[in-house]
C-alpha cells in the first residue's frame, strides 16, 4: 500500500514566514523595552545608594560631610535638613532622584565601675 500525501490548499503556501517575522519584530521591540526598564532601575538603585551614604555622613557630620559624600558617589546634593538628631536628604544622579533619613545616636556611656568591697 501506498503512503498517503495530504497536499496542503493552494492558499496556504508560505504562512510561517510572515508569522515568524512578526514574532521576531514583536521579541525585538520586548527586548529594548526591558532594557530601558532595567537601565532605568539600575539608575534609581544608584541614586538610593548615593542618598543612604549621604544621610548616613550628614548625620555624623554634617551638610558640608553630606555634599562629600553625595560627590564622591558621582551625584549632587539637592536638599539637606537636620533637626535634632535627625537627617534627612534628597540627591539626584544620572537624571534620578532619591531620599533618604538618618539618625545620628550619640555612642553610649562607657560603664562604671564601683570599686569591689
Amino acid at each position: 500500500m501506498a503512503p498517503i500525501k495530504i497536499r496542503p490548499k493552494s492558499g496556504e503556501h508560505g504562512q510561517v514566514v510572515p508569522l515568524v517575522a512578526v514574532a521576531l519584530v514583536l521579541a525585538g521591540v520586548l527586548a529594548l523595552g526591558l532594557v530601558k526598564v532595567s537601565v532605568a532601575a539600575s539608575r534609581r538603585a544608584a541614586a538610593q545608594a548615593a542618598a543612604d551614604a549621604t544621610a548616613l555622613a550628614g548625620a555624623a557630620e554634617g551638610s558640608d560631610a553630606a555634599a562629600a559624600v553625595a560627590a564622591a558617589n558621582g551625584a549632587s546634593l539637592v536638599s539637606f535638613s537636620q533637626r535634632d538628631f535627625d537627617v534627612d536628604v534628597t540627591v539626584s544622579r544620572s537624571g534620578a532622584t532619591a531620599s533618604a533619613s538618618a539618625r545620628w545616636q550619640p555612642p553610649p556611656d562607657p560603664p562604671t565601675t564601683e570599686p569591689s568591697p
